[in-house]
């Protein structure tokens, strides 16, 4: 049975074009492939943090998001399943994508499949992603798959952009992508569509109370 998932990609790149929102991009695409060859139809809801950078401020300030930005936090929290990519600065994460993320529900991501996804000057920031940004999911208690991808300057240098079949170990970015996708594609899968949880669920009937 066709089955419809959705995909919520976040991308923290601050430039216009964006090598962060290349990798977003590529991630998804290989994801919706992955879905779609297990029977699925997939939506793609795009989130670029950069057009929401001055309303994710506010929503710091406030307490609560409103506007595009609301909109934007209620399609990630329904996802079957988000693709988060930063830019790694110092060794971590963007500001931008960290304070997205603080203004999150603790509880909106529990359980929800998560991939992770960086750029970065040199492959020698790689491990950030395992030692900074894969924590702060774990965190929020989210499924993160074991796959990440980090993309450094040098991986697009060749122009390869998807997997096509020829050597891998000249440019192994476009495979690492294929992985990654399936491994999220699969976890999406299996993921049951439970909806949002009854708060009465486990509350008495009214009869149950007169007896």
């Amino acid at each position: 049975m066709t089955t419809q998932r959705t995909l919520a990609v976040v991308s923290a790149g601050l430039s216009q074009p964006s090598s962060t929102r290349l990798l977003a991009d590529r991630l998804s695409a290989a994801t919706a492939r992955e879905l779609e060859l297990l029977g699925h139809t997939v939506t793609i809801e795009q989130i670029e943090l950069r057009d929401h950078a001055h309303a994710i401020i506010d929503a710091m300030l406030t307490g609560f998001p409103t506007g595009d930005l609301a909109r934007a936090v209620d399609a990630l929290t329904k996802a079957d399943g988000v693709i988060a990519v930063t830019p790694l600065f110092t060794t971590t994460y963007s500001g931008l994508f960290k304070s997205f993320v603080d203004i999150l529900d603790k509880e909106s991501l529990s359980q929800m499949p998560v991939l992770l996804g960086a750029t970065g000057g040199t492959t020698r920031h790689s491990l950030a992603l395992e030692y900074s940004v894969r924590p702060l999911f774990t965190y929020l208690r989210a499924d993160v798959v074991s796959t990440s991808v980090f993309a450094a300057t040098d991986d697009w240098a060749t122009g390869a952009t998807q997997h096509d079949g020829r050597d891998d170990s000249v440019n192994p970015l476009p495979q690492r992508i294929d992985r990654a996708g399936r491994a999220l594609a699969e976890r999406v899968a299996a993921r049951e569509n439970a909806g949002p949880a009854d708060p009465f669920a486990t509350a008495p009937s009214f009869l149950d109370l007169l007896r």
